[in-house]
């Protein structure tokens, strides 16, 4: 296995100085009055970079095996699961020092100083202030958060934090670099972030999988990583694909060009990886199976070793030139900040018709969408009928949610007040209204399969883990809900994070995405049929609902009164010439605020009521069927014995309910 992995790190090295060289990514020619970092910057970075990816990836990989792939001990993590987290701690804290040491490399390759010519105060100021150092020091951040909680307790749920937060410190490099410097940036760094979770899943966890050849049931974890590893090859696959053609401009330039053809070399390698996987799943699962694990680990070693080359080819392309410019000749700033041209005065067909797609909430669609179907198919097939409305509700509400982020009115929602209100709206009541009428949890449950194994935990385990914890306890607290809802609409407009958010793609990510889970979670507290809700008399989720209706029209209220213009800077630099003044779009803007959710409440209030009714109908059937059953026996019921006590309370009643009579 050592010679494995000494193998896959010199595929890696090899696959990275021949594509520095073949790329034009490193060029020791010192032409005068160019400033130049040096020849030891120029190729620290870029090794120091794929060192960085790497101890990334594993970490990543091993977190992800300890706490999913490997069976458990109980609560606990097993033998093998414990050995995996304390490499872990090591490998998260050298990661964090690499990220450390990469401000100071990439502050040289900026400046084109040499390293030792360096201030504090250029590195400081980097490391603070600059996108790309900020990622760098976020990274190192979060990686030391890693090593953390891989020594905080041997439980199953730290270790599921442990690989959540390793997830997370892959992710903020993507976030600057090729795909966020050009235009269409929404759809390039969403792919890339993508790509590299994707990546990092499908690497890690092979190299997790090997370090465990030696465990009893290494056969059962090879067939739950073959799951894992054939998904990641869909997801690495597409988003790649999409990345490329962005970053080649047009297809000519993938045999034209060097960057092309390094793409192609990547191409065929994830290509052979994916024959391999197949291999996998075809013959050595079969022969784990039997008792013979050496075929699998001989083909894994060797799917190690391409993937480590591939590793090599994502970093040298990351430094490479692109045929399409990441910085234009006359750069326009609009396009830089936004990611695309300014659109023209809005029509429907512009609406409809220019659209600005988003490869994360392209990806929440589709896979939402397939993996519903797959669940009312299973149930189907077990003879289990599922109401057509409740899939109709569900891919209604996706679908939705995929219009109102990737037409055009996503284009209009940058650079208008009105349509990002609008935009809002929808996201935070009418697509969780749909989605929670589709019932997801239930059909979850129903639909996924129990391991063989009891200490595995699958995926309906960690769900019915998570219906019952703490914190789903606390946010299913309707009041809870209401406050998540009402103090984030206030919060983000009163309180001048929109312009904050609106300036990056990863903080108009977040917020999108927040505006659909805090609408879910007041939705479905108040009318969801899901397990894992707080069962409420509905008089009190009417209550409830007519707060959340108070709040919303007191803040259109209050927008159409204001006379200060919210993210002013924002709206300023990105304001079209065609457009009213920014505060006539923003009064428009609430307005639309206050009437729109006119039609979704009333909606909510009509199956409040109709909850309440027939919660009244069942509780009287039930103290009929009581009655029923004191009547055929000759005992009172609880009404009748409630009748009885009050007549005994009444004043000038000669008879005393019969436990004061004892007391006496």
């Amino acid at each position: 296995m050592r010679k494995g992995l000494v193998g896959a790190g010199a595929a890696a090295v090899l696959a990275l100085v021949a594509a520095l060289r073949f790329g034009g990514a490193v060029d020791d020619t010192v032409l005068p009055g160019i400033p130049s970092p040096g020849p030891v910057t120029e190729w620290a970075l870029p090794v120091l970079t794929m060192v960085a990816t790497v101890l990334g990836v594993l970490t990543v990989g091993l977190s992800v095996t300890a706490a999913f792939l490997l069976p458990g001990d109980g609560r606990s993590v097993a033998a093998h699961g414990w050995v995996l987290l304390r490499r872990v701690t090591w490998l998260a804290l050298l990661w964090a020092a690499t990220s450390a040491a990469l401000v100071v490399l990439t502050v040289s390759d900026v400046l084109g100083l040499p390293v030792d010519r360096l201030g504090r105060s250029s590195i400081l100021s980097f490391a603070l202030s600059v996108s790309q150092g900020q990622s760098l020091m976020w990274q190192a951040g979060l990686a030391i958060a890693v090593a953390v909680a891989s020594r905080a307790g041997l439980s199953r749920g730290v270790a599921a934090v442990t690989a959540g937060l390793a997830l997370g410190a892959v992710l903020p490099p993507a976030f600057t670099g090729h795909s966020a410097g050009a235009g269409n940036h929404q759809l390039a760094v969403s792919s890339l972030a993508l790509h590299v979770v994707a990546a990092s899943l499908w690497v890690g966890g092979l190299t997790g999988l090997l370090l465990v050849r030696r465990h009893r049931r290494f056969g059962e974890t090879a067939a739950r990583y073959s799951r894992l590893a054939l998904a990641c090859f869909v997801a690495t696959a597409i988003s790649g694909v999409v990345n490329a053609g962005i970053r080649l401009g047009d297809w000519p330039a993938l045999w034209s060009s060097r960057y092309g053809a390094l793409v192609l070399l990547k191409a065929v390698a994830l290509l052979a990886v994916g024959a391999i996987g197949a291999a996998h799943r075809a013959r050595t699962l079969p022969a784990l199976r039997s008792g013979t694990p050496w075929a699998f680990v001989r083909l894994g070693v060797g799917e190690l070793i391409v993937l480590a080359a591939a590793v090599g080819l994502s970093v040298a392309l990351s430094r490479s030139p692109t045929p399409v410019p990441e910085t234009a000749v006359e750069p326009d700033p609009l396009v830089e900040l936004l990611g695309f041209a300014q659109p023209g005065p809005p029509t429907a067909v512009r609406m409809l018709a220019d659209p600005l797609p988003d490869m994360f909430f392209l990806t929440v669609v589709v896979a939402g969408i397939l993996a519903y179907l797959a669940g009312v198919r299973r149930m189907r097939r077990a003879g289990h009928p599922w109401p057509v409305s409740r899939t109709a509700s569900w891919i209604g509400g996706l679908l939705l949610l995929g219009a109102i982020t990737g037409l055009g009115v996503a284009r209009y929602a940058y650079v208008l007040f009105s349509a990002h209100m609008v935009q809002h709206m929808v996201l935070s009541m009418v697509v969780p209204i749909l989605l929670v009428g589709g019932a997801p949890v239930t059909l979850a449950l129903r639909a996924l399969r129990r391991p063989a194994d009891p200490q595995v935990r699958g995926a309906r385990e960690w769900l019915l883990l998570a219906l019952h914890s703490r914190p789903a306890r606390v946010l299913s607290h309707p009041l809870v809900a209401l406050g998540i809802y009402v103090t984030s609409l206030y919060g983000l407009y009163l309180g001048g994070l929109l312009g904050t958010l609106m300036r990056y793609h990863l903080g108009h990510l977040a917020m999108l995405t927040h505006f659909v889970l805090a609408g879910y979670l007041l939705f479905w507290v108040l009318i969801g049929v899901d397990p894992g809700r707080r069962r409420v008399h509905p008089a009190l989720l009417v209550v409830v609902h007519f707060l959340a209706m108070v709040a919303h029209a007191f803040f259109g209220f209050v927008l159409l009164q204001s006379t200060t213009v919210i993210a002013d800077d924002w709206y300023t630099a990105v304001h079209p010439p065609w457009a009213s003044s920014l505060l006539a779009d923003q009064h428009l803007g609430a307005g639309l605020a206050w009437a729109f959710g006119e039609l979704p409440a009333a909606a909510i209030l009509l199956l409040l009521v109709r909850q309440w009714i027939r919660s009244d109908e069942r509780e009287q059937a039930r103290l009929d069927r009581a009655a029923d059953r004191a009547e055929a026996t000759g005992a009172d019921d609880d009404l009748a014995r409630y009748n009885a006590f009050l007549a005994a309370t009444r004043p000038g009643s000669s008879t005393m309910p019969e436990h004061h009579a004892d007391n006496s």
